[in-house]
């Protein structure tokens, strides 16, 4: 079937605190890449597939479960890279679990390889799938990935 026959999907691509920083270093675990670099690979990638990609950013816990709220009736699935988030926030995971869309968490760095802290990561019981240390490239591959499973009829 040719991509441009089926039907176009909206992704959400959500991010948390601090990952505004990438690129700011480009010899930490995050590398070169700036998160407006990595949102433009993520709409190419989507777009390629039939799809479009929201892609926002806040420090702000109550924002991004906002967002996540909202992607129950404006988007297909969503992609998060929660940042700091990602290990202490309790209003996330719920917030993933009551949306129940289809969801890839990102983590750019290996976090396994990091702080003991980093090892228990609370949103991966809400999300279908999970891609880590993938570096900048984990997002591109998270949309290609969410796009797959949905088509495949994932929910």
């Amino acid at each position: 079937m040719d991509i441009m026959s089926l039907p176009s999907l909206r992704l959400f691509v959500l991010n948390g605190a601090n990952t505004n920083l990438y690129g700011l270093d480009p010899t930490g675990p995050y590398g070169a890449l700036t998160l407006e670099d990595i949102a433009e690979d993520c709409r190419a990638r989507a777009q390629a597939l039939g799809a479009s990609v929201d892609f926002r950013q806040t420090n702000h816990e109550g924002l991004l479960v906002d967002w996540i709220q909202e992607a129950r009736n404006g988007a297909d699935g969503i992609v998060i890279n929660a940042g700091s988030l990602s290990y202490t926030s309790i209003a996330v995971l719920d917030a993933l679990s009551a949306v129940a869309k289809p969801a890839f968490q990102v983590h750019v760095s290996n976090v396994f390889t990091r702080e003991p802290f980093r090892h228990h990561a609370p949103l991966a019981a809400a999300v279908t799938g999970c891609i880590i240390g993938l570096g900048p490239s984990g997002y591109g591959a998270a949309v290609e990935a969410l796009i797959a499973h949905i088509r495949r009829g994932g929910a």
